[in-house]
């Protein structure tokens, strides 16, 4: 239910720390259960699933990152906050690595812990809530293999449904990297021809009498080296669909030669004096624009308008940010499956990062973006510093910022190191800001580890003054 107590497992060896926990925790209203030492956490963790798992990382035999690891294996969602009164930088770190959602060193105070708790179980629900809704996302706008759900999409769909089971030529435009093809294929698959040949052709960089020959195919004898016939890729798709990328890159003889395919249906093989007939669909793509191509002289304006019956445009990724999410989770899912990872989602922070990059090479570089992650990842999600910075570091600039920073020197010199404290006092500053005061949060945004992000606060002594501003808001 959704007013039920939030269930939480204490664990601590110390006997006072765990009864104050307790007493604590039930008067704030949660239902609370205590384990004495690690192996007893565990066999409770392997019986039942706890929203939120307090833990000591020193404790006996089994300390507290093999119960996190743990609870993190048996059930990801669970959130953990590590405790500990002999925390190193290290044993931090591998916690925060291990998907701890922050740690509290030992004495702490009691209202802090209390926010830390609220903080933490209101992100799960967020999670839970925002999983929930890519779930439907993804149940209601997959369109065969294509993803997304904005206005622009969803009008891609829309045509594609329209003229799929028709006859009519489509050329496809837009960047490289946008997803043509998927186009050219969910038209196919939702036609009747679907169970007949869906024939790509590549149409760069081909001399034009190997590309006739591809095309058209050639009889025995017609060059040398055809030392048998030849069926081409048009007579080989017949009944079918033919999906010619880079269009725009047809030299004027073939362009000759296609024309009369378009308009009749039939061709010469090289060498044959027949004509064969075929009845395929011909689709098309280009990131060019064909009519500029036309007014350039480099296309045929003839063949341009048989090809552009139906004009299907594909908008970049940069202007269709609505589908990040859903992209970058199908891709995350397809490639942990790939990889027999067990990573289930992006953090919020990663998704933030992305959708502040304008992805010049769309769908494409997302999904190599995201395949790299996976592999490189070593926690069930993926974080800021799993994504490849140096991909995209230019994503960290925000519009009109190019020329914040000044450069100059002046003639009696400066301090490097006081300029340089100065830039990361501010960003701290602005990192609690954003967060409400959230440490790990502002960890996050920052790309640095809780453990780090807690050093450079306390050595800028700016708490108070963060803790003031917080309240205000």
């Amino acid at each position: 239910m959704a007013n039920d107590p939030a269930d939480i497992l204490v664990v601590d060896d110390d006997l006072s720390m765990r009864e104050m926990l307790e007493v604590m925790l039930t008067s704030e209203g949660y239902s609370v259960e205590c384990a004495e030492d690690g192996t007893k956490a565990i066999q409770m963790l392997k019986k039942k699933e706890y929203d939120l798992i307090i833990c000591d990382i020193r404790m006996g035999t089994v300390g507290g990152l093999a119960v996190l690891r743990e609870a993190k294996n048996l059930w990801p969602e669970s959130v953990v906050i590590m405790i500990s009164a002999f925390a190193t930088t290290e044993t931090a770190v591998k916690a925060m690595k291990g998907g701890a959602y922050d740690y509290i060193p030992k004495p702490f105070r009691v209202d802090e812990v209390k926010q830390t708790i609220r903080n933490a179980l209101e992100s799960r629900t967020l999670e839970k809530e925002r999983e929930l809704l890519d779930a439907e996302l993804r149940r209601t706008f997959h369109f065969g293999r294509i993803v997304g759900n904005s206005p622009a999409m969803m009008n891609i769909y829309n045509t594609i449904k329209q003229v799929a089971d028709t006859r009519a030529n489509v050329l496809i435009t837009g960047e490289s990297g946008t997803g043509k093809e998927l186009i050219a294929r969910a038209i196919h698959e939702n036609s009747s021809r679907h169970d007949k040949p869906f024939t790509v052709i590549h149409c760069a960089g081909i001399t034009d009498t190997l590309m006739e020959s591809e095309l058209f195919g050639h009889r025995k004898g017609a060059f040398t080296g055809a030392i048998e016939h030849k069926k081409g890729l048009l007579e080989v798709s017949a009944g079918g669909t033919v999906f010619l990328d880079e269009i725009a890159e047809l030299t004027p003889i073939i362009q000759v030669k296609l024309l009369r395919v378009v308009q009749e249906k039939t061709f010469k093989p090289v060498g044959e004096t027949r004509d064969v007939e075929v009845d395929i669909r011909i689709i098309s793509a280009t990131n060019k624009s064909l009519e500029d191509e036309v007014i350039a002289g480099n296309f045929r304006e003839d063949l341009f308008y048989r090809l552009n019956v139906i004009h299907i445009h594909v908008p970049p990724l940069r202007e269709r940010k609505e589908d990040l999410p859903a992209l970058a989770q199908h891709f995350l899912e397809k490639y942990a499956r790939e990889m027999g990872k067990s990573i289930h989602k992006l953090s919020t922070y990663a998704l933030d990062m992305l959708s502040r990059y304008d992805f010049p090479g769309n769908v494409r570089e997302l999904e190599n973006m995201i395949e790299r992650s996976v592999a490189l990842s070593k926690t069930n999600i993926i974080l800021p510093e799993s994504l490849v910075l140096s991909t995209y570091k230019r994503a960290e600039r925000a519009p009109g910022r190019e020329n914040d920073l000044s450069y100059d020197i002046p003639p009696s010199g400066l301090d490097l190191d006081a300029v340089l404290a100065d830039v990361e006092r501010g960003y701290l500053v602005k990192a609690m800001e954003m967060t409400g005061g959230v440490k790990q949060k502002a960890a996050e945004l920052l790309g640095i580890s809780a453990e780090s992000f807690r050093y450079r606060f306390d050595k800028y002594k700016t708490g108070s003054s963060i803790r003031e501003r917080s309240k205000e808001r």
